[in-house]
């Protein structure tokens, strides 16, 4: 079960764009979990994401955060669906 409660770590130099990117990649990892999402969207959403945080570091911190607060990985959620050939991409139970 998710924490409904979770603070994304924003970073400072962040632009309004910026946020919404990082957000959509959040709602989409947590749709992937709580229900399903397309495939297509789920990776759009993450191609932006790596735009605004290019440091595979800090995309491994980011997620750390965020697995610490929700229990849910955007790793194995990428990971997931990088390798599957479905249209729609669903996790946990």
């Amino acid at each position: 079960m998710t924490n409904n409660n979770y603070q994304l770590p924003i970073e400072r130099h962040w632009h309004t764009q910026d946020i919404i990117k990082v957000s959509k990649l959040v709602d989409d990892v947590l749709s992937v979990y709580e229900t399903s999402m397309r495939r297509s969207n789920l990776l759009t959403a993450y191609r932006d994401f790596c735009d605004v945080i290019p440091s595979k570091g800090e995309q491994r911190k980011f997620d750390r955060d965020f697995e610490q607060q929700t229990g849910y990985s955007i790793y194995r959620t990428i990971q997931t669906a990088k390798a599957s050939s479905k249209d729609r991409i669903r996790l946990g139970l």
